[in-house]
């Protein structure tokens, strides 16, 4: 049984000591891809290094590149430039992680919008997925969505936390949907619980987005209280439980859906 783990920030300080270890324990745990998320300039550029110094063969780690909303207050007229560059390289799979955020508001809501619609162009411009992060936005987000969904080749709102009205919304427009160790959380989680039946085959994928959410289902705690993609399983274990599905099926095709949608190999 293979898992693909498709949010792991890899470049988080927690994991600078040993990244290589973090790999190495996913792999024995079965989450035999990753794809490692960038969330500024200079994150997407780390995450894609780690991928070329963690994976020799080309074949376990991919990453995304993008401005996250909580850095849309830095995007500049050169910004589109250095991504559209990160983003032609072999391993960078999709445009991201991008978005809004209106539960902290790091950035302001106007810079964050002109950060998302500028992404959401380079992605139609080249013809790559786009990794999307939405907190208390989801009616903004649609609406920024829609006039480029036809030109989109995909994007996956990745560690989904909203209520059945956004996840209609988003399925709507054809979207994927990624699924954390939130729904693992017995005090904020529970409203997922009959939502994930909802999320058709094809459309939904399992992310760790690690070191956050660690599912607090999980036995034994690990010591640390940082999460990693080894402990993938709880969430499959957790979502197929909710679905009334089977691990192995959900396994093979929330993996099937990963790997199209990020365009990553086959593995034997």
């Amino acid at each position: 049984m293979q898992l693909i783990d498709i949010g792991v920030n890899l470049t988080h300080p927690t994991f600078a000591s040993a990244p290589a270890a973090v790999v190495e324990r996913a792999r024995a745990a079965g989450v035999t891809q990753l794809v490692l998320t960038g969330t500024s300039l200079d994150e997407s550029e780390a995450a894609l290094k780690l991928c070329r110094a963690l994976d020799e063969t080309r074949q376990h780690l991919f990453s995304t590149a993008g401005v996250h909303p909580h850095d849309a207050s830095h995007w500049t007229a050169d910004s589109a430039s250095q991504l559209s560059a990160l983003l032609s390289e072999p391993e960078v799979r999709a445009v991201g992680e991008c978005g809004l955020d209106f539960n902290r508001d790091f950035s302001p809501r106007p810079q964050q919008e002109r950060a998302l619609e500028a992404q959401l162009q380079l992605a139609v411009e080249l013809q790559q997925p786009v990794f999307l992060h939405e907190r208390e936005a989801s009616e903004r987000l649609v609406a920024i969505l829609r006039p480029f969904r036809d030109q989109l080749k995909a994007a996956v709102v990745h560690c989904f936390t909203g209520d059945k009205r956004a996840l209609y919304a988003y399925l709507d427009l054809d979207l994927h949907i990624g699924i954390t160790g939130w729904i693992c959380d017995e005090r904020r989680g529970t409203h997922l619980h009959p939502l994930v039946k909802d999320i058709p085959e094809g459309r939904l994928m399992l992310e760790s987005d690690a070191p956050y959410l660690l599912p607090r289902s999980l036995r034994p705690k690990p010591r640390s209280g940082h999460n990693e993609p080894a402990y993938l399983p709880e969430v499959l274990r957790e979502v197929a439980r909710h679905r009334g599905e089977s691990e192995a099926s959900l396994a093979a095709h929330s993996t099937a859906c990963a790997r199209s949608f990020f365009g990553l190999p086959g593995l034997d």
